[in-house]
């Protein structure tokens, strides 16, 4: 699958298939820190990844006054 990571923007291929959880363990992410959107859909930690995917992780960012 290829994955895109953001701040720093990286991109990388790893071979699947997984779970997005093994995933982040994986890239030693904390999952409370990103979303993890699977080919322009925004998907939970235990939706399924094959290697024909495109994910894109992001940090959350949060704001306010």
């Amino acid at each position: 699958m290829f994955v895109v990571l953001r701040n720093p923007k990286r991109e990388i291929e790893l071979s699947g298939p997984k779970n997005v959880e093994a995933l982040l363990a994986r890239l030693e992410i904390v999952p409370e820190s990103v979303i993890v959107i699977r080919n322009d859909e925004l998907v939970t930690r235990d939706a399924r990844l094959v290697d024909s995917d495109r994910v894109e992780i992001r940090p959350v960012t949060s704001g306010g006054a």
